[in-house]
């Protein structure tokens, strides 16, 4: 399995597999693979010929004081993964070879980018959807694969997609959870021990929302309500923000009459973590 660090290495690769009719997925990672990114690279391999896992920290989606330096990176580790996973080559480039010096072209969102994440970091999504842009630009992947742990992002890929006619099919993948029910993030490796049992606050009060919803009730005020005094008594929770919104316009929903998405951010210390759930009538 190669790391090809050049786009036009890795083009004419990928130009040779054409050649021979392969069929081309991608999986765009931000590197310090885990286990939940391992499940959407052989959900990959089992659906393409060949798979690329892009392993690329993106700056543009880090905003100012974000922990952009500061995020985890091992490649060696992620070839490790990756060869386990069977996936054919990894795309590591530097952000030089990215981003010209002189870049000013980037790929926007109204809409879907408003709220949740996009609320506290109004330029993020710019960021995801210009590198994601390239990436299936570069790639030309038949399939891509995404995790619906980040499912505002998911949510704006497929719209981005369908919207500017990218002809590539979007795969979103089941969370990957740990034993106790924390979703598997590269950032958890920022807590330390009492932080990762306070973690525990997200997935417990997700669960309670789901269990209100299954149980029959459908004012998302109420629900929310709920979930937030539930994580307020965790004393190294901050809320962020905790939305019941339609599953497919991530507008906010007062009663839930359709399907929707129930998505949180918590920071535990200095440490932002997302989960959610989606819940069909």
């Amino acid at each position: 399995m190669k790391i090809i660090k050049q786009i036009e290495e890795l083009r004419s690769i990928i130009r040779a597999w054409r050649k021979e009719g392969l069929t081309v997925g991608l999986v765009p990672t931000m590197g310090y693979l885990h286990e939940g990114h391992k499940s959407l690279i052989v959900k990959a391999v089992s659906e393409n010929d060949r798979v690329v896992v892009s392993d690329f920290v993106n700056p543009t989606q880090f905003g100012v004081n974000e922990d952009l330096s500061s995020y985890p990176r091992d490649i060696e580790r992620d070839a490790a993964l990756c060869q386990e996973a069977g996936a054919s080559l990894i795309f590591h480039p530097e952000p030089e070879e990215m981003y010209f010096r002189d870049n000013c072209t980037f790929v926007d969102m109204d809409g879907l980018t408003k709220g949740l994440c996009g609320m506290t970091r109004p330029t993020h999504f710019r960021g995801v959807c210009t590198v994601v842009s390239k990436l299936f630009h570069i790639v030309t992947p038949d399939k891509a694969y995404f995790g619906e742990k980040d499912a505002q992002q998911l949510a704006v890929i497929r719209r981005m997609v369908r919207d500017l006619n990218f002809g590539i099919t979007i795969v979103g993948c089941p969370i990957v959870r740990e034993k106790d029910g924390l979703a598997m993030s590269s950032r958890n490796t920022y807590l330390n021990t009492e932080e990762r049992k306070a973690a525990l606050i997200l997935h417990k009060s997700l669960m309670l929302g789901e269990k209100m919803m299954k149980a029959g009730e459908r004012d998302a005020e109420i629900i929310k309500a709920a979930m937030v005094k539930n994580m307020e008594t965790e004393p190294l929770a901050r809320i962020d923000y905790v939305e019941i919104v339609d599953a497919e316009t991530l507008e906010n929903v007062v009663k839930i009459e359709k399907p929707v998405l129930t998505a949180t951010a918590v920071y535990i210390g200095k440490t932002r973590l997302i989960d959610n759930f989606g819940f069909e009538l």
